[in-house]
């Protein structure tokens, strides 16, 4: 017995040195997170709920797990990937891949995926290029058409091709994206049904003490949202086709933090126009053409020399949108609301997430397609080592006048303005240790009768709040 037990532990021991003498050998890094966050939320989730403070919050608690596993194969060829588990505590009762709650006395749990999955060819076919191809995030710039959500526990990633380009100052990429594919062969004549993109960046650094991003992308929807039946066909299809161009400036003069950007938009818009709320839709078959804009400035200030470095940012972000007479007039039906396409929009329009869908045309997330407009002043304080506080206030208006537009479906008293309410936004940030951060935040949102009109809702505001560990390694 224990003759026994001493080899099987030499066995195992020696096992374990192979496996790390192979990882080593092949150059193999692991990295992983473990995120927890409770929230609780009285604004609701869908249209209708009350953004009433007195109502009861909503209470959650969600994880996110990952596990990364980096390998560099050779001197041209790198891999990566990376598992993810994203559940709400106690969700044990009900639903495949949720059933390891408290009662659950045999753990089923199935909630792994893969969030990240690819490989990299340096100096592809012998060019200056590098290939990376599988499912993975694409970030450009600050996150504003392409990010990766940050706050979502699941994030965003896509099935891409990607090729990147660095030379002195010089950054291009070029990705083909496969955002939707409908995998019936029988109804998927002419790929009708898929949809995909078509991104191209270029970024060059020292100009005006920062970055020049130039980008160009191309979102091509032939059935519109009815792309992911098996009915659209090319002569039912109501084609969605986002042309986007512009530019981002950013960076530092004299001491002042600085960000300039401006995208137009162009294509065909016929499902965009069908989605429009109220009466102010086009009608089936009526063909719509794109023509939609945003920009957005900012300009802040830190003042490293004083006290607990506090900064002051004041921004301003516009996103057009559309009037009942752009779609009104036949036969050049101009749909007009700016689409933010891949957007990381926790990032811009407030924390509480109330706009994340603003060029959709819908309701429930968006503006019922008039747009936009964010008047924005960030502050930032750090009162002590390792500690940072933040306060944000929003002031949110449609970007076309409610009064002039019945067919959004607003019609109660009070909308005779385009304001939408105001956001507070408070977070606390504790740098516990060098791979854990702690965050603790509040926001109260106040609405407005237009708001309360569009959304359907009753109540003059709603409360949010949460308490995040973020786990690194």
């Amino acid at each position: 017995m224990k003759k026994n037990f001493i080899i099987n532990a030499a066995v195992m021991v020696t096992a374990f040195f192979v496996a790390t003498t192979i990882a080593q050998a092949a150059d193999v890094n692991f990295s992983g997170q473990i995120l927890t966050r409770w929230e609780s939320n009285e604004q609701g989730t869908s249209a209708g709920s009350d953004f009433t403070n007195d109502t009861d919050a909503s209470d959650i608690v969600g994880s996110r797990v990952t596990l990364g596993t980096s390998v560099n194969v050779n001197d041209t060829t790198s891999a990566y990937i990376e598992m993810q588990s994203n559940r709400t505590w106690g969700s044990g009762s009900t639903g495949a891949g949720t059933e390891n709650g408290s009662f659950q006395v045999n753990d089923r749990d199935s909630t792994v995926g893969i969030h990240q999955a690819y490989f990299t060819l340096k100096n592809f076919a012998a060019l200056p290029v590098d290939l990376k191809v599988g499912k993975q995030e694409i970030i450009i710039d600050g996150h504003r058409l392409f990010g990766n959500t940050i706050w979502t526990i699941g994030k965003q990633s896509h099935d891409a091709a990607r090729i990147n380009h660095k030379h002195g100052n010089l950054a291009t990429t070029f990705a083909y994206i496969i955002a939707s594919e409908s995998g019936i062969a029988t109804n998927n004549a002419l790929d009708q049904n898929d949809t995909e993109n078509y991104l191209f960046n270029l970024n060059y650094k020292g100009i005006l003490g920062g970055n020049l991003s130039l980008i160009y992308n191309y979102l091509d929807d032939p059935c519109g949202t009815t792309g992911a039946t098996a009915t659209c066909t090319k002569a039912t299809a109501l084609p969605n086709e986002i042309q986007t161009i512009g530019f981002r400036q950013a960076g530092q003069l004299f001491g002042i933090d600085y960000r300039g950007e401006y995208y137009y938009q162009w294509g065909q818009a016929d499902q965009d126009g069908q989605n429009m709320g109220g009466t102010n839709d086009v009608a089936a078959g009526t063909g719509v053409d794109r023509s939609a804009y945003m920009y957005g400035v900012r300009i802040g200030k830190t003042f490293n020399n004083v006290g607990m470095k506090p900064s002051l940012t004041i921004w301003y972000d516009y996103l057009s949108g559309t009037e009942d007479s752009d779609l009104d007039n036949v036969g050049k039906a101009t749909y007009k609301s700016f689409n933010t396409l891949f957007d990381t929009g926790h990032k811009f329009y407030g924390l509480m997430d109330n706009f994340l869908t603003v060029g959709s045309g819908t309701t429930a997330g968006g503006t019922n397609g008039l747009g936009l407009q964010d008047i924005a002043i960030k502050t930032k304080l750090s009162p002590m080592p390792g500690w940072t506080l933040k306060a944000d206030f929003h002031w949110f208006h449609t970007a076309e006048g409610v009064i002039g537009n019945p067919g959004a479906g607003m019609s109660g008293d009070g909308t005779t303005n385009g304001a939408l309410g105001n956001e507070l936004d408070l977070t606390l940030v504790n740098k516990y240790n060098a791979n854990t951060n702690i965050s603790l935040g509040f926001s109260n949102y106040t609405t407005t009768a237009a708001f309360r009109d569009l959304r359907s809702v009753t109540g003059d505001g709603s409360n949010w709040a949460y308490l995040q560990f973020d786990v690194k390694f």
